[in-house]
Parts: C-alpha cells; structure tokens; sequence
C-alpha cells in the first residue's frame, strides 16, 4: 500500500513537471513566432463599406503599421448585416496574427442587437487596441428648413419621417433611434445602409433628407455645404464643427454616445503577438502624421494598454445593451 501511495505521487511529480515543461515550451514558441510576425502581409477586415470611419482609421493606421512592422496591412471591406458578416468571418480566421479585425462600437450593440450575429463578441475576439473614437451626429439635407435639433423636431410632428444610419446595430442608429423616436417621440424609421460613405450619399440626395452618423463621414459635405449639422452626442463641441451644439445645449442633457473604432485579434492568438500590434496600433496614433489625420476627420486618438481595450469593450457591451433594450431596438 505504501509503495502503491509513493508511485502515485511520483507519478504526479512527473505530470506536473511534464506540464510545465510543456507551458514553458508553448510559451517560448509564442514568443519566438511574435518575433518572427509578420513575415507575411496582414488581411484587414473592415466590415463596412469604404469611407466610413472605421475605413478611414484602418487605411490611416494601417499605414503606419506598413512602415513600423514591415509588411502591408492590406484593407478587406466585407460589409453587411451591421458588421456581423466581416465580423463573422474574422473570428473563423487562423488565429495566426495574419488576419486582423477592425470594427466600430457596433460589434458590442450587436451582442445584444442580434440574437445570433454568427460570433460571440468576447469569447471570439480578442480586443486589441481602442486607435480612436468620435461623436455621433445628426444633420440634415441644406435644402431642409430645420436650422437647429429643435426645430427639425417641431417641423416632423405628425409625420412619417425615416433617417439614415451607416448600418442596424451601429450606435448611429440607437443614437438616432434613441433621440428621435424614443425621447421626441416622433414617428420615424431608421434606414440602414452598408456604411457610412453609402448612407451620406442619399442624405445628400435627400432620400431621406435626415441622418445619424459619427461625423468624420458627413464632415466634408457639411463642410460643402450639402448637409447641415444640427447636434453633435459629444460632452463639448468639436473643434472641427465649433458652431454645432451638443445634444445637452440643444436641449437633450445626459445623452452622450460614441463611435470607437477597435482592433481585434481572433481568439487564440498568441499574447505576445496581440502585444506586438497593442504596441504599434499606439506607437501609430503617436506619430504627428497620423494625428494631425486623425484631427482632419474629427477622431479623437485613444490607444492604451490591451488589457484597458478589453475592460472598455467588456464596458460596452453592458452600456448598449441597456440602450437596446430601453429603445426597443430591433436589427434589419
């Protein structure tokens, strides 16, 4: 009995250091294939249409990262479904370093949103880096009479009226949802486009004449004279929009919303290769270059630590669920 009793526990002994031997051996080639990454070009998936400010930050930074890593970032816009498709796609990915996510705040309203958006947005992803973030905004046609938030509000009472968003599930359009149906109790219809630059174009043409958008999309056509902003959901005023109140000085206090745009990793991916892009995503918004960029498309650089990215999209998700559901909000 008491030889059965030592047997076992030497047998233990050996498990145990075999074990971590093992963990050792895993955490060595980890960090050796993070000094090796990339050694391949790097397939971005944006999963909205070109010109939105998801697109914008990936070819911004994704530039950078050509210089600092050596090797391309190369930009897949895979739109749709509010981001769930390119979303989907990136978290069946190798979990290699070679393919990389970058989405807005839509994927944690679609944890909610969608009853089955085709991912798990924490279990999938690893959460990167948080580059960058901007208000959203709601602004008009310049051929709509409504000069302020209020007015347009009086003007729509008693009317169907329907507003643009850059996709179902982005916070564009709860923030939309939210001021306009819930608060203004208005009769209006949210219309969802595949991305921002898609959704800026018919509110140019006026098809519908109203949109919600985090700004750097509709920027240079309010800065043409196309499109009028009415209210920006930032705490201050922008200095890119100065004369544009925000929602609490047009009479909407407490409602303060947010297009971040964030990097992530599928699940899986080695921690010294998640450290490897946190590091150059920050070293990237950094640059002069880049924010002087950043400030020309009213985005406001972010960055931080990987594990403060994954606390703010844990964040997130909590926060627009409860919008969710207080708005009623449903996907397309």
């Amino acid at each position: 009995m008491g030889d059965d009793k030592m047997t076992e526990s030497r047998r233990r002994k050996f498990m145990r250091r075999k074990l971590s031997v093992a963990l050792a051996a895993w955490a060595l080639a980890g960090a050796c294939f993070a000094q090796d990454w990339p050694s391949k070009p790097v397939r971005v998936i944006v999963p909205f249409a070109p010109g939105g400010p998801v697109d914008i930050i990936a070819r911004i930074v994704g530039a950078k990262l050509n210089e600092t890593l050596g090797q391309q970032f190369v930009v897949e816009n895979r739109a749709g479904a509010g981001g769930n498709i390119g979303a989907a796609a990136a978290a069946k990915s190798a979990s290699d370093g070679y393919t990389v996510l970058m989405t807005s705040s839509a994927i944690a309203v679609n944890a909610s949103l969608y009853p089955n958006p085709g991912y798990d947005a924490e279990r999938d992803f690893i959460a990167v880096a948080i580059p960058a973030s901007q208000p959203n905004m709601i602004f008009v046609n310049a051929s709509v009479p409504a000069r302020t938030l209020p007015e347009l509000i009086s003007q729509s009472r008693g009317k169907k009226i329907a507003f643009a968003s850059p996709g179902s599930g982005t916070t564009p359009h709860l923030t939309g949802e939210n001021i306009l149906r819930v608060i203004a109790k208005l009769d209006t219809t949210p219309i969802h486009f595949r991305g921002a630059g898609l959704a800026v174009t018919a509110v140019v043409q006026g098809e519908p004449p109203i949109g919600c958008m985090a700004i750097s999309g509709p920027l240079p056509q309010i800065k043409a004279g196309k499109l009028r902003a009415l209210a920006v959901s930032s705490a201050k005023r922008i200095p890119a929009l100065p004369d544009v109140p925000t929602f609490a000085e047009a009479g909407f206090p407490g409602v303060e919303d947010y297009t971040w745009v964030g990097v992530f990793l599928p699940a899986g991916t080695p921690a010294a290769i998640v450290q490897k892009l946190n590091e150059a995503v920050n070293g990237a918004i950094r640059n002069p270059e880049v924010r002087e960029r950043l400030a020309f498309s009213a985005f406001d650089p972010v960055g931080g630590p990987q594990a403060q990215a994954a606390e703010y999209m844990k964040a997130e998700i909590v926060k627009w669920g409860k919008v969710v559901r207080e708005t009623g909000a449903k996907p397309d």
